[in-house]
């Protein structure tokens, strides 16, 4: 008859082996069970890759059909992409059909139901950026090319998304911006129009002739090939300088973009220099004035005159 412990530990071997056996026994039937459904899952990635190829065509059919007739490419560009995202989500839903047992579109949508809440107030970001992007799109303040400042970053669109839109800054650099920011804070288009117009402030000395000055600025402009012939340059006095009578110089370009900007203001620049040096008229430096009959200055020239002098005292001495 076998003692209490020699059963207890007879026992006890007998659940291990058993613990042991079901656990083999499911992995068997998962790996079964994964192996039975491997052509399922290969038929549900080439379901996949249909739909995907069909999104890619879509695209390609939309652009060749509508690219050249549609005076908005924005719009063609939400045609496109909201078309190809439903092509490839209904690529999706049929995959998943194929792939899971029991799978339906009501289940998916029954899940998405209960779960709308904590997806909303975790995706709210990414769904206030995809319907900013889709209301840029539509309404189309600017577009690929254009040159535009939003806050902090300047530069040219490379891309419009969906979720955001990519410049590229004049330094090289790629900057994504969020559409909604662009879309709820203010936004400049320096391209927007055809015409943009420049200026710059130019200071003429006191003793000067302002109207001689006006015309020889103006004759300068002339020359400057940069400066557009359809609008009138301007040249205005706007107020009394420290050491000059400032000048404001405004004139148009035909294309605002930065190089032509940056190329425009340096060619008037040198050519303003050149006319008002050739006709003698003065550009002055900031000039300062010491009034030295002041108490305070002649004390202080006598305490330094005595500081000297203690000085060379002293170097005497040595």
């Amino acid at each position: 008859m076998p003692t209490p412990d020699v059963s207890r530990l007879s026992n006890t071997l007998t659940d291990g082996v058993t613990v042991y056996q079901q656990v083999v026994y499911t992995t068997q039937d998962l790996a079964s069970g994964f192996i039975e459904r491997i052509p399922y899952f290969v038929a549900a990635l080439i379901v996949l890759g249909i739909f995907w190829l069909l999104s890619i065509l879509f695209k390609k059919v939309v652009h060749k059909t509508l690219g050249a007739r549609v005076r908005h490419q924005n719009l063609v560009k939400v045609f496109q992409r909201i078309g190809g995202a439903l092509i490839l989500f209904i690529g999706f839903m049929i995959a998943m059909v194929v792939a899971v047992p029991g799978f339906t579109p009501a289940k998916l949508i029954g899940a998405l139901g209960i779960g709308s809440v904590a997806i909303g107030f975790a995706f709210k970001d990414i769904f206030q950026n995809l319907l900013s992007g889709i209301l840029l799109l539509l309404s189309e303040p600017f577009r690929i090319g254009d040159q535009i400042v939003s806050g902090d970053y300047e530069g040219t669109v490379e891309d419009i998304k969906i979720r955001a839109t990519t410049i590229k800054t004049y330094d090289g650099r790629q900057v994504v911006i969020p559409n909604s920011d662009l879309y709820t804070s203010a936004l400049t288009v320096n391209t927007a129009y055809k015409q943009r117009r420049l200026q710059v402030a130019v200071g003429i000395g006191y003793e000067d002739d302002i109207e001689a000055a006006k015309a020889e600025i103006l004759r300068a402009l002339d020359k400057a090939d940069s400066v557009s012939t359809k609008a009138q340059p301007s040249v205005i006095a706007t107020g009394f300088g420290g050491s000059s009578i400032d000048l404001t110089v405004r004139w148009f370009i035909e294309e605002g973009t930065q190089a032509n900007k940056v190329a425009s203001i340096h060619q008037v620049i040198v050519e303003i220099k050149t006319a008002l040096d050739a006709a003698g008229v003065n550009i002055p430096f900031p000039i300062r004035t010491i009034d030295l009959s002041d108490p305070s200055v002649s004390a202080i020239v006598d305490k330094m005159q005595v500081q000297q002098a203690r000085a060379t005292d002293q170097q005497a001495a040595k």
